[in-house]
Protein backbone atom coordinates (compact mmCIF):
# COMPACT_ATOMS: atom_id res chain seq x y z
CA UNK A 1 0.00 0.00 0.00
CA UNK A 2 1.59 3.11 -1.05
CA UNK A 3 1.30 5.97 1.83
CA UNK A 4 2.48 8.90 2.25
CA UNK A 5 4.71 10.45 5.02
CA UNK A 6 1.40 11.52 7.32
CA UNK A 7 -0.05 7.53 6.79
CA UNK A 8 -2.69 8.67 3.87
CA UNK A 9 -3.35 7.01 0.92
CA UNK A 10 -1.11 8.32 -2.00
CA UNK A 11 -4.10 9.09 -4.66
CA UNK A 12 -1.67 8.16 -7.66
CA UNK A 13 -3.48 8.60 -11.24
CA UNK A 14 -4.14 4.70 -11.74
CA UNK A 15 -5.74 4.43 -8.89
CA UNK A 16 -7.69 7.49 -9.25
CA UNK A 17 -8.63 6.15 -13.02
CA UNK A 18 -9.83 2.85 -11.29
CA UNK A 19 -11.89 4.60 -8.09
CA UNK A 20 -13.90 6.74 -10.97
CA UNK A 21 -14.50 3.89 -13.28
CA UNK A 22 -16.03 1.58 -9.96
CA UNK A 23 -17.78 5.02 -9.60
CA UNK A 24 -19.10 4.86 -12.95
CA UNK A 25 -19.89 1.65 -13.48
CA UNK A 26 -21.78 1.47 -10.02
CA UNK A 27 -24.08 4.66 -11.05
CA UNK A 28 -25.26 3.75 -14.24
CA UNK A 29 -25.94 0.17 -13.83
CA UNK A 30 -28.11 1.66 -10.69
CA UNK A 31 -29.46 3.87 -13.18
CA UNK A 32 -30.04 1.39 -15.46
CA UNK A 33 -32.08 -0.73 -13.53
CA UNK A 34 -33.95 1.68 -11.14
CA UNK A 35 -35.05 3.20 -14.19
CA UNK A 36 -36.73 -0.42 -15.05
CA UNK A 37 -34.42 -1.17 -17.97
CA UNK A 38 -34.57 -4.75 -19.28
CA UNK A 39 -31.65 -7.44 -18.81
CA UNK A 40 -31.89 -8.14 -22.00
CA UNK A 41 -31.03 -5.13 -23.23
CA UNK A 42 -27.97 -4.53 -20.91
CA UNK A 43 -26.78 -8.31 -21.49
CA UNK A 44 -27.04 -7.29 -25.70
CA UNK A 45 -25.26 -3.75 -25.28
CA UNK A 46 -22.41 -4.72 -22.78
CA UNK A 47 -19.61 -5.18 -24.84
CA UNK A 48 -21.07 -3.55 -27.96
CA UNK A 49 -18.52 -0.73 -27.69
CA UNK A 50 -15.87 -3.45 -27.89
CA UNK A 51 -16.96 -4.09 -31.20
CA UNK A 52 -15.24 -0.81 -32.07
CA UNK A 53 -11.64 -2.89 -32.17
CA UNK A 54 -12.92 -3.96 -35.60
CA UNK A 55 -11.33 -0.56 -36.88
CA UNK A 56 -7.76 -2.22 -36.02
CA UNK A 57 -8.09 -4.22 -39.17
CA UNK A 58 -7.39 -0.65 -41.08
CA UNK A 59 -4.61 -0.25 -39.34
CA UNK A 60 -3.66 0.77 -35.62
CA UNK A 61 -4.46 4.95 -36.49
CA UNK A 62 -7.85 4.37 -37.63
CA UNK A 63 -8.30 1.35 -34.71
CA UNK A 64 -7.21 4.15 -32.03
CA UNK A 65 -9.33 6.88 -33.18
CA UNK A 66 -12.29 4.61 -33.43
CA UNK A 67 -11.85 2.92 -30.51
CA UNK A 68 -11.28 6.12 -28.34
CA UNK A 69 -14.16 7.95 -30.17
CA UNK A 70 -16.15 4.89 -28.20
CA UNK A 71 -14.58 4.46 -25.22
CA UNK A 72 -14.65 8.10 -23.62
CA UNK A 73 -17.82 9.06 -21.40
CA UNK A 74 -18.42 11.76 -24.29
CA UNK A 75 -20.77 9.87 -26.86
CA UNK A 76 -22.63 8.47 -23.72
CA UNK A 77 -23.33 11.45 -22.27
CA UNK A 78 -24.51 13.38 -25.47
CA UNK A 79 -26.61 10.50 -26.06
CA UNK A 80 -27.83 10.28 -23.06
CA UNK A 81 -29.02 13.87 -23.15
CA UNK A 82 -30.21 13.63 -26.07
CA UNK A 83 -32.44 11.34 -24.88
CA UNK A 84 -33.70 12.67 -22.07
CA UNK A 85 -34.41 16.09 -24.04
CA UNK A 86 -36.17 14.31 -26.85
CA UNK A 87 -38.35 11.85 -24.42
CA UNK A 88 -36.75 8.81 -26.07
CA UNK A 89 -35.98 6.37 -22.99
CA UNK A 90 -34.34 3.77 -25.14
CA UNK A 91 -31.19 6.33 -25.69
CA UNK A 92 -31.23 6.99 -22.15
CA UNK A 93 -30.83 3.36 -21.40
CA UNK A 94 -28.20 3.06 -23.98
CA UNK A 95 -26.28 5.89 -22.77
CA UNK A 96 -25.99 4.00 -19.79
CA UNK A 97 -24.86 0.65 -20.17
CA UNK A 98 -22.07 2.37 -22.46
CA UNK A 99 -21.06 4.23 -19.80
CA UNK A 100 -21.18 1.30 -17.68
CA UNK A 101 -18.93 -0.28 -19.88
CA UNK A 102 -16.62 2.61 -20.36
CA UNK A 103 -16.36 2.31 -16.55
CA UNK A 104 -15.53 -1.15 -16.32
CA UNK A 105 -12.90 -0.40 -18.64
CA UNK A 106 -11.26 1.80 -16.55
CA UNK A 107 -11.81 -0.22 -13.34
CA UNK A 108 -10.12 -2.99 -14.69
CA UNK A 109 -7.61 -1.12 -16.39
CA UNK A 110 -8.28 -1.04 -19.74
CA UNK A 111 -7.51 2.71 -21.20
CA UNK A 112 -7.15 4.95 -24.39
CA UNK A 113 -5.55 3.73 -27.29
CA UNK A 114 -2.65 5.64 -29.04
CA UNK A 115 -2.47 5.07 -32.46
CA UNK A 116 1.59 3.39 -32.50
CA UNK A 117 0.03 0.14 -31.97
CA UNK A 118 -3.06 -2.10 -30.12
CA UNK A 119 -2.14 -2.04 -26.61
CA UNK A 120 -0.38 1.16 -26.25
CA UNK A 121 -2.86 3.00 -23.69
CA UNK A 122 -2.81 5.94 -21.49
CA UNK A 123 -3.20 3.55 -18.64
CA UNK A 124 0.06 1.97 -19.50
CA UNK A 125 1.66 5.49 -19.73
CA UNK A 126 0.07 6.02 -16.29
CA UNK A 127 1.38 3.10 -14.66
CA UNK A 128 4.15 2.51 -11.57
CA UNK A 129 6.34 5.40 -11.89
CA UNK A 130 9.64 4.79 -9.99
CA UNK A 131 12.93 6.43 -9.01
CA UNK A 132 15.94 4.26 -10.86
CA UNK A 133 19.54 4.38 -10.81
CA UNK A 134 20.91 5.69 -14.15
CA UNK A 135 24.43 4.35 -14.87
CA UNK A 136 26.09 7.63 -14.16
CA UNK A 137 25.07 7.63 -10.51
CA UNK A 138 21.72 9.99 -11.58
CA UNK A 139 18.74 9.61 -10.85
CA UNK A 140 16.11 9.05 -13.98
CA UNK A 141 12.30 8.88 -13.48
CA UNK A 142 11.05 6.01 -15.59
CA UNK A 143 8.18 4.27 -15.43
CA UNK A 144 7.44 0.53 -15.94
CA UNK A 145 4.10 -0.29 -17.76
CA UNK A 146 1.47 -2.44 -17.46
CA UNK A 147 3.59 -4.60 -19.85
CA UNK A 148 6.62 -4.17 -18.29
CA UNK A 149 8.28 -2.24 -20.56
CA UNK A 150 10.53 0.52 -19.05
CA UNK A 151 10.09 3.73 -20.01
CA UNK A 152 12.38 6.43 -19.74
CA UNK A 153 11.21 10.07 -20.43
CA UNK A 154 12.13 12.41 -22.86
CA UNK A 155 15.31 14.55 -22.11
CA UNK A 156 17.25 12.11 -20.53
CA UNK A 157 20.07 11.04 -21.94
CA UNK A 158 19.06 7.81 -23.00
CA UNK A 159 15.97 8.59 -24.48
CA UNK A 160 15.46 8.02 -28.46
CA UNK A 161 14.41 9.61 -31.70
CA UNK A 162 10.69 9.53 -30.44
CA UNK A 163 11.42 11.26 -26.53
CA UNK A 164 11.27 7.87 -25.31
CA UNK A 165 13.65 5.41 -24.42
CA UNK A 166 12.08 1.28 -24.27
CA UNK A 167 14.28 -1.06 -22.48
CA UNK A 168 12.40 -3.46 -22.75
CA UNK A 169 13.46 -4.75 -19.10
CA UNK A 170 10.71 -7.34 -17.52
CA UNK A 171 10.19 -7.59 -14.40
Amino acid sequence: MNTTRFGRLDPTPTRLLRVEGLAAFVAATAAFAWLGGPIWLYVVLAFAPDLAMLGCLAGPRVGARLYNLVHTYTAPALLGGAGLVSGTPLAVLVALVWTAHVGADRLVGYGLEYPTTFGDTHRDRLATTAKREDGGGEHVDTERRVDGTVVTPAGSDRSGADGVTRTGARR
